[in-house]
């Protein structure tokens, strides 16, 4: 069954906290003893409303960081508060993928999914950067990449909300990417030799990890152990919201840099922590 057979309200009311609570002790086993997380800034989360949260995420597919987000979630606020996170439409390709998904929470990438989860008064989690973030080069590991996509920023303005960045450090070691071979994608593409509509030909990764030691592509990977440090960023409230501001491109794009110096800013202290 396709995508749109689905409401944006029967996707988000398969959102199970009975699940969650039953993935929690195996993810904090990770949390404590595989990854030994340190965490802060959870003051900056407010104990109830809509808000969208904004982060770059490490390590391929497995994007370790972003589970211990989630980890941390679980613990402070519990499994029955509403949290949605977006997620690649290709994800939800056949209904046993799109059920397993949304039981955790997470909804297609789209306007209308993620304006659906705001309207619950429910914080929407967005990674912007997609597959150009998770597998960015190792080179790159310090460097927020958000891809220039700026959906994002149109969201918060129009639905008056404030944006909170999510950074991490660590998770780029549990999946060590050589290269993105972003370039020859896009070479390909130009060519008409890979589908330029799939997000994955955006990049074809080259790595190390385990279990293949040197692989390429989009296989699944064992996260290597390593120690991540995640921090939640002061909100960023814009001095406009509304559609009007949300249709200003320049507007838009000094919104959308703001909120990438922010998150560079952040990234960078937190480098400097996890190197004392």
């Amino acid at each position: 069954m396709h995508l749109s057979a689905y409401s944006p309200e029967a996707i988000l009311d398969k959102r199970d906290p009975e699940v969650l609570q039953s993935l929690f002790p195996f993810l904090q086993l990770l949390y404590h003893l595989y990854f030994q997380v340190e965490t802060d800034g959870w003051h900056n989360v407010p104990e109830n409303g809509k808000f969208l949260l904004v982060g770059s995420h490490n390590g391929g597919l497995v994007a370790p960081d972003l589970y211990m987000f989630l980890v941390d979630w679980l613990r402070r606020f519990g499994a029955h508060r509403p949290i949605y996170g977006l997620m690649q439409r290709e994800a939800f390709s056949s209904p046993r993928t799109l059920n397993s998904a949304a039981r955790i929470g997470a909804i297609p990438a789209t306007v209308q999914f993620a304006t659906a989860a705001l309207s619950r008064n429910a914080p929407v989690l967005v990674y912007p950067g997609g597959i150009d973030d998770v597998f960015r080069p190792y080179s790159k590991r310090y460097q927020i990449e958000l891809a220039g996509r700026k959906g994002f920023i149109k969201l918060a303005l129009r639905e008056n909300i404030p944006i909170i960045p999510l950074v991490s450090v660590g998770a780029h070691e549990t999946l060590i990417i050589l290269t993105d071979c972003k370039d020859l994608m896009q070479w390909l593409r130009e060519q008409g030799v890979v589908d330029a509509s799939t997000p994955l030909t955006r990049v074809f990764p080259i790595y190390l990890g385990l279990p293949w030691g040197l692989g390429i592509g989009f296989g699944p990977n064992v996260p290597l152990p390593t120690k991540i440090y995640t921090r939640v960023c002061s909100p960023i409230y814009f001095q406009r919201s509304g559609r009007k501001a949300a249709r200003d491109r320049a507007y838009v794009d000094a919104c959308y840099e703001q909120v990438r110096q922010h998150m560079q800013a952040s990234l960078d202290e937190l480098v400097a922590i996890s190197q004392r």
